[in-house]
């Protein structure tokens, strides 16, 4: 509920009921590994069953158990440094509030594991890095300083306690998910959810721009190509042949930074919905034991070695290389671009005809190079909410004009060049019912789905083992959590 309530608060200010505490909450997603998480039986609580559990009991309280998770009088603490840590702010922001919202995440948590929901082990681990590489960077890349932080003793305990919040943060958000997901508003209930509103407390839209872009990406010759799938195939045929250490060239050669500190290991679930395709098909027609031959996805060329099966679970490893990219590619899609300006500068081609005709960017050029905003899945970006970085690239353009060319890098891309106009502009307004009719439409679903997020923990609460202990049963929370 915490993601949704957000969602809904935050669009005009007569909504912004609470929504520190998210927006707060939602910084800390970034960032967090935050309390320790333990998925046992309550008759395990109780007993004592593991050294981890008891050692933890001695020193620190529990102060709430919801399902199979533990809170302890610690966490909330720990919580409020994460989130300040960070750059989140907890002024004004109760210790019960965010308490409970800490108890939502561990119900969505516990009814995703009796739902059978999985996560994606290679998002995760990404994501790990990437949290790690976030925090270095803020800290002149002192992992001791990170270790420190965290009270880790070693940067492999860091990370298998990052996996499990990590995990658990996405086994609530499918949770989430999966309550709302077959939720629909007909055109009928737009326009109930628009006119039951009070002229007053109509959302007021801040400006809009729509913005475009056209990107030349360096071409990858072909022997480049060639090149890394002979490599890959000595490697594979020296593990193969001469008993060498998979793991061992993995450390030395991978591209892939995500898996590398891992030895390129991810355990991969015939029930994961998010993978790429072509290195799920190859990770699952292996036998174990067996290394794949060299194979392409949007990432570069692999090998696979699938170390074992358990059950349902592949554990495989893998070995990226990217093809280089020459200067000379780089210096002529530079060229390209440069020529591409000219002439959209000097009128020979409008924007858009020079999109559809030069861009290397599938997902914009049949658009005439038009953005897509990823929340809203239309052309517009609210000023106020736009993507640091594209807003940084924009911020000084008039309507029409076109950029310099610009230098850019994405996770599939190490190098692209593009240039971006800004093609329409609508400045702040009180919402109108067929002007604004998709966002009109977004708030009457996002109001639907709060309301069946709230039906579904009212109804979980009451059917969910929860005990709350000690100073947090005199909290006054808005869900039903002493169920009284």
């Amino acid at each position: 509920m915490t993601l949704q309530r957000m969602l809904l608060k935050t669009i005009n200010l007569k909504y912004i009921i609470k929504s520190f505490i998210y927006a707060s909450l939602g910084i800390l997603s970034i960032y967090t590994v935050s309390a320790q998480e333990i998925i046992i039986e309550e008759e395990d609580i109780k007993q004592q069953d593991t050294i981890k559990v008891s050692k933890r009991l001695k020193v620190d309280g529990v102060a709430a158990v919801i399902g199979d998770y533990i809170l302890l009088d610690s966490d909330l603490d720990r919580e409020i440094e994460q989130i300040k840590a960070s750059g989140g702010s907890v002024e004004g922001v109760s210790r019960c509030e965010l308490f409970g919202s800490m108890l939502e995440s561990k119900l969505y948590a516990h009814h995703a594991i009796q739902d059978s929901i999985v996560v994606n082990e290679l998002q995760i681990r990404s994501q790990i890095d990437q949290q790690i590489n976030a925090f270095l960077q803020s800290t002149n890349g002192s992992m001791a300083e990170l270790l420190e932080f965290y009270n880790k003793d070693s940067e492999q305990s860091l990370r298998e306690e990052m996996f499990e919040i990590n995990k658990n943060q996405s086994l609530a958000g499918q949770m989430q998910q999966k309550v709302i997901q077959d939720i629909e508003v007909t055109p009928e209930e737009v326009r109930e959810f628009f006119n039951s509103l009070d002229k007053d407390e109509r959302p007021v839209f801040g400006t809009e721009l729509k913005v475009a872009q056209i990107v030349v990406i360096p071409e990858v010759t072909e022997e480049a190509k060639q090149e890394v799938i002979n490599r890959l195939k000595e490697y594979k045929a020296d593990v193969e042949e001469n008993g060498a250490s998979f793991t061992t060239k993995v450390l030395f050669y991978t591209d892939d930074t995500a898996s590398k500190r891992t030895g390129g290991k991810y355990t991969l679930n015939r029930k994961q919905p998010r993978m790429v395709k072509e290195f799920r098909d190859v990770a699952f027609s292996l036998q174990e034991g067996e290394i794949s031959e060299p194979f392409e996805t949007e990432f570069g060329y692999h090998i696979i070695w699938l170390e074992k099966i358990r059950g349902q679970e592949y554990d495989v490893r893998h070995i990226l290389l990217r093809p280089e990219v020459t200067q000379e590619s780089i210096q002529a899609a530079k060229d390209k671009i440069d020529k591409v300006r000219e002439s959209v500068v000097d009128g020979t081609l409008t924007f858009a005809e020079a999109a559809r005709e030069f861009s290397d960017e599938t997902e914009t050029k049949f658009e005439g190079g038009q953005l897509t905003n990823p929340t809203t899945q239309d052309f517009n970006f609210e000023l106020t909410k736009m993507d640091p970085e594209l807003y940084t690239q924009i911020q000084d353009l008039k309507d029409g004009e076109i950029s310099p060319v610009l230098q850019d890098q994405d996770r599939i891309n190490q190098i692209k060049f593009k240039i971006i106009t800004v093609t329409d502009r609508i400045d702040e307004h009180e919402a109108d019912f067929s002007r604004d009719y998709l966002k009109i439409k977004r708030l009457a679903l996002q109001e639907k789905q709060f309301k069946a997020i709230e039906k579904w923990q009212k109804e979980k609460i009451m059917d969910t083992y929860i005990k709350i202990n000690g100073e947090y049963r005199d909290c006054d929370y808005k869900s039903n959590w002493l169920k009284k």
